[in-house]
Formats: C-alpha cells, sequence, structure tokens
C-alpha cells in the first residue's frame, strides 16, 4: 500500500526529495564505481508514480546524459510499455546500481555487470527512491535488479509471470532488460521474446488500472 513503505532506512541520510536524493547519490562514493564514471544516473519520474522499474545500471549514453533508459534499450521499454498498457507518466524509471560500471576497449567503453559488493552498496539509494515514490508496483528488469529487490540471485525463468510479495507488502514483477531483445539477432526469436517482454508488463498495468480507476 502507498504511505506504508517499510525499509531498512536506519543508517540513511535524511533526504525528502527526489532532487536531495539525486545530490546524494552524485556524491556517493560508497563503492569505486564512481571513480571512472562521469556522474551517477539518478531515476527518473513524479514522485506520485504508481510503477517503479529497475534496471541494472545506467549504459555509456545514460552515463554521459545523467538520464536513465535514454539508449536503445530505453527505446524498446517505452514501446513495451504503451503496449502493454502502462502510461509513462506513471511510471518511475531507475537503476539497481547509479553509476556506469564499465571496461575500455579501445576507445569505447564496453558495459561490465555489477558485482555482488557494488549491488549492495547502492541498494541504499534504491531503497530510498522506494520510501519516497511508494510505487504499487515494481517491475525488476533483469537479474541484477532482481537481486537488489530480493537481496538474493534469482533466476528469471523461475519468476517469471508471477507476483513476488516484497517485505513492505508491495508487488514485485521479474522479467527480462530491454537491451536482451537487442542481442537477438533472429527476427522471429526477437519478435516472439518482445512479445513475451510485453507479457510480463501487463500484470504490473493491471494493478495500475485498478489504483487509477
Amino acid at each position: 500500500m502507498r504511505g506504508k513503505t517499510q525499509l531498512n532506512l536506519e543508517l540513511s541520510p535524511k533526504i525528502n526529495s527526489l532532487p536531495e536524493l539525486a545530490e546524494a547519490e552524485n556524491a556517493c562514493t560508497r563503492c569505486p564505481l564512481y571513480k571512472d564514471a562521469t556522474q551517477a544516473v539518478p531515476g527518473e519520474g513524479r514522485r506520485s508514480a504508481h510503477v517503479m522499474l529497475v534496471g541494472e545500471q545506467p549504459g555509456d549514453k545514460e552515463d554521459l546524459s545523467g538520464k536513465p533508459f535514454v539508449g536503445p534499450a530505453g527505446r524498446v521499454l517505452d514501446r513495451a510499455l504503451a503496449e502493454a498498457g502502462i502510461p509513462r507518466t506513471e511510471v518511475f524509471v531507475t537503476n539497481a546500481v547509479k553509476h556506469f560500471k564499465h571496461e575500455m576497449r579501445g576507445k569505447r567503453r564496453l558495459h561490465k555487470r555489477p558485482n555482488a559488493y557494488e549491488i549492495e552498496r547502492c541498494k541504499i539509494w534504491l531503497d530510498l527512491e522506494r520510501a519516497l515514490v511508494k510505487p504499487v508496483a515494481i517491475v525488476a528488469l533483469g537479474a541484477t535488479a532482481a537481486r537488489s529487490l530480493l537481496g538474493r540471485p534469482v533466476t528469471i525463468a523461475k519468476l517469471r509471470g508471477q507476483a513476488v510479495h516484497l517485505a513492505d507488502g508491495t508487488a514485485a514483477f521479474v522479467t527480462i532488460h530491454p537491451s536482451f531483445l537487442l542481442r537477438i539477432e533472429d527476427d522471429a526469436d526477437k519478435q516472439r521474446e518482445y512479445e513475451n517482454f510485453v507479457a510480463d508488463l501487463q500484470p504490473a498495468a493491471r494493478i495500475l488500472r485498478k489504483k487509477v480507476a
């Protein structure tokens, strides 16, 4: 229920707004990732958004712009949200890890998956986002997001299509990260996986419709 988010925030800084939270995230040195990133990438959306989407971490374009999901994966996500019936204005989009983890390959910065330590050190910011926004449903996009939300490693295939209720009662759903779709070469396979992705978003859409009805 909105207004009843109970998270482990005893040691958190006193933050009462999303701008304050973004400022604190940009000053974060809780793990080494800040050293090589351009900036932290805070979540984005209305504080009263009913649905929260949690990705893995910023990519190259997000790191440069300071905004989440503005690259190719973000475009896939926007299209899927529209098809699932989730208005973008009702969504708060963020990541489990706020700084871009990468390795250099020539002049290119290639994504590297955050490890368990980095996920855990960044969890304080996701918890604060949840406490401020108080979403009625959360969708974890990929294994890193699911691990951060659930506090343990998970297999996406085992949790897809079902609601997982978090400690505070919030309904959470686990699906793939949209970047996975970009790596599928076969057109038929890509379309099938995209349709599955849209279907994974629809339970959150149903909860949203009940909330705003």
